[in-house]
């Protein structure tokens, strides 16, 4: 796997059996040994400097079930088992209210 300059890498977070894009987080090397060693989705805060692990403190917790990285290796693919919302609003996803464009009809 290719780490950036700051030792990090992009984790697209989606659940498992729907395929439905929940979050895109960052890890280092530790963050995803943490989340292969216990199976619950750890990531790194670049603003708070520190690890995280999803639902800690909400309870909204991730079951990773399959940890996947792109064909570079610069991108992981975390696919997960969510509870409840995945994103820090409570919203099921990160996505929900960010509509930029739709495609026109033909």
């Amino acid at each position: 796997m290719r780490f950036n300059a700051d030792g990090l890498i992009c984790a697209v977070v989606q659940q498992y059996d729907t395929r439905e894009v929940l979050m895109v987080a960052w890890m280092d090397a530790e963050a995803l040994r943490r989340t292969l060693s216990t199976g619950a989705g750890t990531y790194w805060s670049r603003s708070r400097q520190e690890y995280w692990v999803k639902g800690a403190t909400s309870g909204h917790t991730q079951r990773v079930v399959e940890v996947r990285r792109d064909c570079d290796g610069d991108t992981l693919l975390v696919l997960v088992d969510q509870t409840d919302g995945a994103c820090h609003t409570g919203d099921r996803t990160c996505f929900d209210a960010g509509l930029i464009a739709a495609p026109s009809p033909a």
